[in-house]
């Protein structure tokens, strides 16, 4: 086992660990300095900017195409980074699940059926310093496509038992697996299971650096005017979760050697 497996190790998903009252975490997990993080989104990198981790780590946001987010976690792979994260918003599949609630991957499934381990000691280490928020523990399922309908979120839960969907957490559990580098999931559910996302929302993706592509958000609109209100619940959900993305920032902090 090589020193990062042994730094990272892995544990099951309940109960959360605790580390003892006064005990500081292992010193190797606290300076995980040279972290890659994987979002799709430049709103979800902007959330690690409140506990001042931003410029402690490498970011790269991959605008919903899988082909830029595995070449960029393979280029932060080369440019030396000891772990992976991969860090943002999800889809809800589990209709126990709202806006808002925080997921950390147990594992990580592709829609082919192939289900990587997050590294256990990091999730517990995570779960212990996030224990605010009270995370769920579980299965992820990443797809190439967003999720975006409440029958195709359905079928994504019924044949793997996620409990939230994403596009990048499977290309950074397949790097991870390929370069033998421990990782992690962060995610918080924005649209629920129980919930579609509007045509206008999904052409907002694709923007070069991560951002929204406004224009064709209101191209999308004005095509389709009865979506404003399903838009307007994205937004407000979005923002919710990426609340308590910058909360996950700030409660682990001491994971990127702020704290």
């Amino acid at each position: 086992i090589s020193r990062l497996q042994r730094l990272f190790s892995l544990v099951g998903v309940s109960p959360v660990p605790q580390f003892a009252q006064g005990q500081p975490p292992d010193q190797r997990l606290r300076n995980v300095s040279r972290l890659g993080v994987v979002t799709g989104l430049m709103a979800e990198a902007n959330c690690l900017k409140p506990a001042g981790t931003a410029s402690a780590i490498s970011i790269i946001c991959s605008s919903g195409d899988p082909a830029r987010a595995e070449a960029g976690a393979r280029r932060l792979v080369r440019d030396g980074v000891e772990a992976l994260l991969s860090f943002g918003i999800a889809g809800g599949l589990d209709p126990r699940c709202s806006a808002g609630d925080l997921v950390l991957g147990k594992t990580v499934v592709d829609a082919t059926g192939i289900e990587h381990e997050t590294d256990m000691e990091w999730r517990n280490y995570l779960a212990t310093l996030l224990a605010g928020l009270g995370p769920e523990i579980g299965t992820v399922a990443g797809t190439d496509r967003p999720a975006s309908t409440v029958a195709e979120k359905r079928a994504i839960h019924e044949r793997c038992g996620a409990i939230a969907v994403d596009m990048e957490s499977h290309i950074v559990a397949r790097v991870a697996a390929d370069t033998g580098l421990p990782f992690a999931v962060i995610r918080v559910i924005a649209d629920g299971a129980r919930d579609s996302l509007p045509h206008a929302a999904l052409a907002g993706l694709g923007g070069a650096d991560g951002s929204p592509r406004i224009g064709a958000v209101v191209g999308a609109l004005l095509r389709r005017p009865w979506e404003l209100p399903g838009l307007i619940r994205v937004g407000l959900e979005t923002r919710q979760a990426l609340g308590i993305l910058r909360r996950c920032a700030v409660d682990g902090a001491p994971l990127f050697g702020r704290g």
